[in-house]
C-alpha cells in the first residue's frame, strides 16, 4: 500500500517561500495522480494541487494558482510543492494522497491512508 512521509513545513513570514516535500513507500509512485491537500484549524481538508501519474497534467486550487508549483519524480518517489509568496490564508498542515484523477474541476477524490503531514504557519 502506498504511503507517505511530508516534509518541509515551517514558520514563515507573508511573502515568504516554502518547498514541501512528500515522499512514497510501499508502492511504486509511477501508477498514481497525487495531490496536496492542506487543513486549516477548525476547517476541512482541502485540495490545494495536484499532478497526473506521467506529470502531463497538473491543477491547483484558486488560492494556490500562480503561486504553487507540483512537481514529480516517479523514479525518487518524491511529489514536491513549491509555495511562493505566502500569506497568512496558507496556514494548515499539509498532506500528500494519491487520487482517482488530477480533474480540472478541483474534485480530488483521496484514497490510501494519511500521512502525519507537515505545518506550515504563515505569521509575522
Amino acid at each position: 500500500q502506498l504511503q507517505f512521509v511530508e516534509s518541509g513545513g515551517g514558520l514563515v513570514q507573508p511573502g515568504g517561500s516554502l518547498r514541501l516535500s512528500c515522499a512514497g513507500s510501499g508502492s511504486p509512485l509511477i501508477y498514481y495522480a497525487i495531490a496536496w491537500f492542506r487543513q486549516a484549524p477548525g476547517k476541512e481538508r482541502e485540495g490545494v494541487s495536484c499532478i497526473s501519474s506521467n506529470s502531463e497534467t497538473a491543477n491547483y486550487a484558486d488560492s494556490a494558482k500562480d503561486r504553487f508549483t507540483i512537481s514529480r519524480d516517479n523514479a525518487k518517489r518524491t511529489v514536491a510543492l513549491q509555495m511562493l509568496n505566502l500569506k497568512p490564508g496558507d496556514t494548515g498542515t499539509y498532506y500528500c494522497a494519491r487520487i482517482t484523477a488530477c480533474s480540472h474541476d478541483g474534485i480530488w477524490t483521496p484514497s490510501g491512508s494519511w500521512g502525519q503531514g507537515t505545518q506550515v504557519t504563515v505569521s509575522s
